[in-house]
């Protein structure tokens, strides 16, 4: 399995949880990381806390709201700018909140999806680029549905579904680009503690999500970043989709397409 050392990374919603264990795991193995998160103040200070451990040069902090595609663009060229090119792209900015499913369907399946497309432009070899992977974070959500969050089911079973037809669309136009997905089971994040107060018209399924929660426990954010680490560097895997649970981790097998 190659190194990722040497390689250039973008991580999205890096300031926090999930994307800033990524981002935090990718400087330990030698990558250099851009930072993007719409959160200036948290993003600032997570970049202060990794100059502190890594050296300020090996990263970079970028203010950047996935919904906006000038200032995705702006923060990609940025990146590729201060480091030479992107390698590695994990698109994992995300919310859950099903009063407000109009932005949670605009920030975790139209932000993954531009910033592939984005990223592309950087990264294909017939743009280019270097070729690369691309991970895009889904949920155990994408594989199965949460009855208390339908909008958050949608979003993720669509950032599947993407995911998977552009692994095969890369392969058969020679983008060079690997794409997977990671599919955690419940992580423990500020995204996860608020999730009773975020369920909307569905808040009386409460109980419903606690039952499950408890069935499958909930993981740490370093247990994810392991899981992305393995995504990046094993070349075999393309258009994967990566369960990770307290119980332990498995490829999901799909049907056979048409």
């Amino acid at each position: 399995m190659p190194s990722v050392a040497g390689s250039v990374a973008v991580v999205t919603g890096a300031a926090a949880g999930i994307g800033r264990a990524i981002a935090e795991s990718l400087l330990r193995s030698g990558a250099k990381v851009a930072l993007l998160d719409v959160d200036e103040a948290s993003g600032r200070s997570t970049k202060e806390a990794l100059d502190q451990e890594f050296g300020a040069a090996t990263s970079l902090f970028v203010k950047c709201d996935v919904q906006s595609e000038e200032e995705l663009k702006a923060a990609l060229q940025k990146a590729a700018d201060t480091f030479g090119g992107i390698d590695i792209l994990c698109n994992n900015a995300g919310i859950l909140h099903e009063g407000e499913w109009e932005k949670t369907v605009s920030v975790n399946l139209m932000g993954v999806i531009r910033g592939t497309y984005l990223g592309l432009e950087h990264m294909s070899k017939q743009s280019g680029g270097r070729g690369g992977v691309v991970v895009n974070v889904a949920s155990m959500a994408g594989i199965g549905p949460l009855p208390s969050c339908p909008v958050y089911t949608a979003t993720k079973s669509g950032v599947v579904g993407f995911t998977r037809a552009m692994a095969i669309a890369s392969q058969a136009s020679g983008y060079g680009v690997r794409f997977n997905t990671l599919c955690p089971g419940f992580v423990q994040t500020e995204l996860f503690t608020r999730i009773p107060s975020k369920l909307g018209r569905f808040s009386g399924l409460t109980e419903l999500s606690q039952t499950l929660i408890d069935k499958v426990g909930v993981i740490t954010v370093a247990e994810v970043a392991e899981s992305f680490l393995e995504l990046v560097t094993d070349e075999e895997k393309n258009g994967e989709a990566l369960v990770v649970f307290q119980s332990g981790k498995h490829f999901v097998t799909f049907p056979s397409s048409l």
